[in-house]
């Protein structure tokens, strides 16, 4: 039975990153539950994690129950075949959607940074500390990002993955290169309100 269609609000407020990783999946291949679980690792380890492998059903339920998925009959020998599971034309809407409203998010996290930081106007000493540390974590996690090794012809499989990685790595170097140009523009407006402050006493 085709769960009722989902609507904006309905998408709009599923909050949880695990819930759209897995329809992710899901758009990406049609699977059983076992499968997805075992894809999730591959795909998020290291970025997602889940509290227990049986948050992949509590996560198919809520996909199912917001119309994001649907349940298509298992192949098997069984007397009952695994069920799998697809993702409904509104759930890839819905997929898109969420991705595209990520700039906001984006934003608000850089917009809480320099809100944040600016906390230091009164001591620029401490903000300047504060951003010599960031810069280096910064430079240490571009040492760290590497280009995955690119090899013979990719499967169905690898060549989401091998995709995925490239797209990761250079998002990060990207990212990385425009929050050291930041960070040296707020040094040097840093550098300019000590050099304005008179002389303490």
């Amino acid at each position: 039975m085709r769960p009722q269609a989902v609507t904006e609000s309905d998408a709009a407020g599923m909050r949880s990153a695990t819930h759209w990783a897995l329809l992710g999946l899901i758009i990406e291949r049609p699977s059983y539950g076992y499968d997805l679980g075992e894809r999730f690792e591959r795909a998020y380890g290291g970025i997602l994690h889940l509290s227990s492998t049986s948050y992949i059903y509590t996560s198919i339920k809520e996909l199912s129950r917001r119309g994001l998925i649907e349940e298509v009959a298992g192949k098997g020998g069984g007397r009952q075949p695994k069920p799998r599971y697809r993702a409904t034309p509104e759930g890839v809407r819905a997929y898109q959607e969420q991705l595209v409203s990520e700039v906001d998010e984006d934003r608000r996290r850089s917009r809480l940074f320099a809100r944040k930081l600016a906390v230091f106007a009164r001591e620029p000493e401490l903000a300047l500390e504060v951003i010599g540390r960031y810069r280096r974590a910064c430079l240490e996690l571009a040492a760290r990002t590497a280009l995955p090794r690119t090899g013979g012809a990719d499967t169905p499989i690898d060549l989401a993955s091998g995709l995925a990685g490239r797209l990761e790595a250079e998002e990060i170097r990207l990212a990385l290169d425009a929050k050291i140009d930041w960070l040296d523009y707020a040094a040097r407006e840093l550098i300019a309100l000590v050099e304005s402050q008179p002389p303490r006493a």
